[in-house]
This record gives C-alpha cells, sequence and structure tokens, in this order.
C-alpha cells in the first residue's frame, strides 16, 4: 500500500472534521468518535473476513448503527458507548468515559458511512497505524493545548529509541504514555532484528513487552487504540489509567522510554474507582523516593530509577530546570551520578514541542547495584541546542537532523566513543565539584547569534524563552524562601 494512498484517507478523514468544527466539535472529540467507530467496524470486518467471533456483546456492533438514522442513530451510538465503557480489558480502555460528542445525528451518519467505506482490516497493520497516526499527528498540530501537551515529536523518538536499541525478549515501559509514541517506536525497532522473526518472539512481543500508564482517560483510549491497530496487545490492553507517581507498581522493566509531562509545579488528583475526584495532593511520600519535592519532573526521574530493572537503560525527556534546580534537584543528581551509570546526555534546542520556548534534554542512563564507588565515569554530552533553530512549520525537526547524534552515541558502540563538534566527555571528578552539581552549563559551542542578528529565533519564541527563563528563576527564589522559613 503506497504512501500516497494512507495519505490521502488520512486527509479524507480528517477533512470532514472541519465540517464538524462548524458544529462545535473539538478536533480532540472528533479523533475519539473516530477511534470509538472504528474499533466497532474493524470489529465487524474480523467477524465476517476472518470468520473470528466478535469480541463486542450483542447491541453493540456495527451494524446496530448502520441501518438507523436520525436520533435513533444517536441514541443507539450513545448506549453502546455507554456500555462499553463498563466491559473489562481493552474494550473498557478503549471507551472507558467516552461519549457521544457529535450531537447533530446528520453528521455523525455520514461520520459513520465515510468509515463504512472502508475496509480496514484489509490494510497493513503498518498501514493502518500510519492512518491513526497521521490523525494523531494532526490533532496535535491543530490544537497546541490537549494532543499537543502530551505529542512528543516522532524524529526524536525514533533516535532516541536508536540510541537505545532494544532487543527483543526484555520488556518496555513508558509511564507517561501520551498516545504511544515511545513504545511503538521500540516495537518497530525491534521487529527488524533477526529473533524477532521466531514465532513465539513475535507473540511476546505483542502480548507481553510493553506497558504504558496515562491519567487522562481520552489520551489512554488514543494510545490503547493506537497500538491495537499496531498488533500489540490482545484481549488486555498494556495501556494503563493510572497516575504513574502514586505508587511503586512493584513491576521492573529492561527499558523505560518516557517523556513525562512538563510543568514545575506538582498537583494532582487522586481518582477512586468509579472515576471521581477524592482529593487533590502537592507532593508524592513514597518510601522508595529518597527525595520529597514538589517538582514533578524529580518526581517522575525517581519513579523510573524505581522501575528500571537493574543493568536496565532508561532514556528520559526532561526540562531545564532538572539539571540545575538546587536542593532536591541536587540530591537527586547526586545519586543518578553515583547509583547509576549517567553515560549520556542530549540538549535539544527550543522549537520542536508544541509548548513554545521549552528547553529540554534527553538523560541515558543505566541502573546498577550497590557499591561504594560511584557508578558514573564520564557523562556525554552532545550539543543538539547550540545555533541549531526549528519551528513547527517552517523548519520542522526531521529524523535526517538527529543522524550525527545517532551514528556517535549509539549505547552499543559505548567504548569506542570519539568526541567531535557537538560531543564531549566530562568526567565524574568534573561535574561532581561543579557548584549544586549544576549540569545546566555543559557547552563549549559558540552561539552565532552573539554575532549575527539575523540567526535569532522569531520573537515569539524568544519571549517564551524570557518567560521560560523567569519562570525557573522565580523557582529559585521559591526555594530559597522555603529553606529560609524553615530555619
Amino acid at each position: 500500500m503506497s504512501n500516497d494512498y494512507y495519505s490521502a484517507l488520512v486527509g479524507k478523514v480528517w477533512n470532514y472534521a472541519h465540517v464538524l468544527r462548524d458544529a462545535g466539535v473539538s478536533y480532540g472529540d472528533y479523533v475519539e468518535q473516530i477511534t470509538c467507530l472504528l474499533f466497532l467496524k474493524m470489529d465487524e470486518e474480523r467477524t465476517d473476513n476472518l470468520g473470528e467471533p466478535s469480541i463486542l456483546p450483542e447491541g453493540c456492533r456495527w451494524a446496530v448503527l448502520r441501518p438507523l438514522r436520525g436520533e435513533k442513530l444517536g441514541d443507539a451510538y450513545a448506549r453502546i458507548l455507554a456500555t462499553l465503557a463498563r466491559r473489562d480489558g481493552l474494550l473498557g480502555t478503549i471507551y472507558q468515559k467516552a461519549r457521544n460528542a457529535i450531537e447533530d445525528p446528520a453528521k455523525l451518519e455520514r461520520l459513520i458511512r465515510l468509515i463504512d467505506g472502508e475496509t480496514w482490516l484489509g490494510l497493513n497493520v503498518d498501514v493502518k497505524g500510519a492512518i491513526y497516526e497521521g490523525l494523531l499527528e494532526r490533532n496535535a498540530a491543530e490544537v497546541k493545548s490537549g494532543a499537543g501537551q502530551y505529542f512528543t515529536p516522532r524524529p526524536l523518538i525514533d533516535a532516541i529509541v536508536e540510541v537505545v536499541d532494544p532487543q527483543p525478549g526484555r520488556t518496555v515501559c513508558d509511564p507517561a504514555s501520551g498516545t504511544g509514541g515511545f513504545l511503538l517506536s521500540a516495537h518497530a525497532h525491534m521487529k527488524t532484528h533477526p529473533a524477532a522473526r521466531d514465532r513465539r518472539m513475535a507473540e511476546k512481543l505483542r502480548k507481553a513487552t510493553f506497558t504504558g500508564y496515562d491519567i487522562v482517560p481520552g489520551v489512554v483510549r488514543l494510545a490503547a487504540m493506537n497500538l491495537y491497530l499496531h498488533g500489540i496487545g490482545d484481549g488486555a490492553s498494556p495501556i494503563h489509567r493510572a497516575d504513574a507517581l502514586l505508587a511503586d507498581p512493584g513491576t521492573r522493566w529492561n527499558y523505560v522510554l518516557t517523556n513525562p509531562p512538563f510543568g514545575r509545579k506538582q498537583s494532582f488528583k487522586v481518582f477512586t474507582d468509579d472515576g471521581e475526584i477524592d482529593t487533590e495532593r502537592d507532593d508524592y511520600q513514597r518510601p522508595d523516593f529518597t527525595v520529597t519535592t514538589s517538582n514533578k519532573q524529580l518526581n517522575f526521574l525517581q519513579h523510573v530509577m524505581t522501575i528500571l530493572k537493574e543493568d536496565g537503560t532508561a532514556a528520559v525527556v526532561l526540562p531545564d530546570n532538572v539539571l540545575f534546580e538546587a536542593g532536591a534537584g541536587e540530591r537527586i543528581r547526586r545519586r543518578l551520578l553515583d547509583s547509576f551509570d549517567f553515560h549520556t546526555l542530549l540538549r535539544l534546542p527550543t522549537g520542536i514541542f508544541y509548548k513554545p520556548g521549552v528547553k529540554a534534554n534527553v538523560l541515558f542512563f543505566d541502573k546498577k547495584p550497590g557499591r561504594e564507588q560511584p557508578w558514573t565515569r564520564a557523562l556525554w554530552v552532545y550539543d543538539f541546542r547550540t545555533n541549531q533553530r526549528f519551528t513547527l512549520k517552517e523548519r520542522p525537526l526531521k529524523r535526517s537532523h538527529l543522524d550525527d547524534f545517532v551514528a556517535v552515541a549509539k549505547l552499543s558502540e559505548r567504548a569506542a566513543r570519539q568526541p567531535s563538534e557537538r560531543f564531549r566527555s566530562f568526567p565524574y571528578e568534573e561535574l561532581i565539584g561543579r557548584d549544586k552539581l549544576n549540569l545546566d552549563q555543559l557547552f563549549w559551542l559558540k552561539d552565532s547569534a552573539q554575532d549575527d542578528p539575523d540567526s535569532l529565533p522569531p520573537p515569539d519564541e524568544i519571549a517564551a524563552e524570557i518567560a521560560e527563563s523567569l519562570e525557573s528563576a522565580l523557582q529559585r527564589f521559591r526555594s530559597v524562601a522555603a529553606r529560609l522559613a524553615g530555619g
């Protein structure tokens, strides 16, 4: 199946979103409706074309909707969503809290006809996945809040996965999975390995390799459907709706690949079993966390430290404040250098995330057994930030932009690493001697913007960077004030 075919199909499905937008249906709600309806249609195709039994209860199948019109159609669709939301396993995950957001029955009927006009099961797994990911990407591009807040650029994800090189037979977790980008990229990478050709290994890749968590029901639905369309999972969903930070899950994984949500102040809601809000908290009290802090990125970093298997590898996207924040940040960085092998740091430019002005990094580290000597010998830093300018539309990040990083930083070839223009090594002794163990000032390239004003980023990005810097400074002052108040 050609790229032109599924690009045209994405365009056809997406064009109808603009019709619904005029009727008050948001892009996010539109993708949700496609998810719910597409699952029903594919279940019918599986039954009719493959002779497999339907996994849907009577009265909740595609054939129920096809002949209906008007209010009867809207009522039947709402009833199906409510029924499936109460089911366990994959059905409950995809339909949890789902609702009919298309109040005009004529527009709902038109969307059903659009989906009914294609034989989705006949499409290659990769094509179905590409179509769905195309919808998610278009949604993230159209809505800078909502979907945009959890969408990690796929070129960055793929480069991270290539550097880590996850092997078949080992497990992968993303505790902030969003739409499942890291898990899907790891799955695609593992499938290229010769060992994945073994039938038992292929089955393990499908059923017992990947795990994801997210706290937002709509995001969990999108991720579960995304993995399902890529052939991952069976009756049970590998994506779980849960606050990953609330407790140690007890399970350990060989690889943890994740991009936790940005934002410094930790404010989260605890949900009861029926989905209602029970209380709100400002921090997490966990015995496995060596530091109690309200900074959620630091908490996610501590969580990754816990859930990573010994000799496992983590790659975590985190903002700059994790590298320089004093107090809790300094203690956690010291633990990262001493108790783990923190070997690689990728410094990212602005303009690649949907939140403007974000300065982020990717931290690569391995978990090691306890010992008195520090495990980190040297930290290799790749400066992909200095003199790099990207925008979401005019100059979006492409996988080729990260070719050099992947070539020099592959973890399987660490012993042969050599310094280059953008890749330098900093010994442990130098890092541990830095004031407050600040790892944010590891740079050596000259910024050409100092000599060439034309190379400066657009004004909106400059303003966003200034705002980000002011927020960082304010956070530091608050930390100082809190320590002074405590005597």
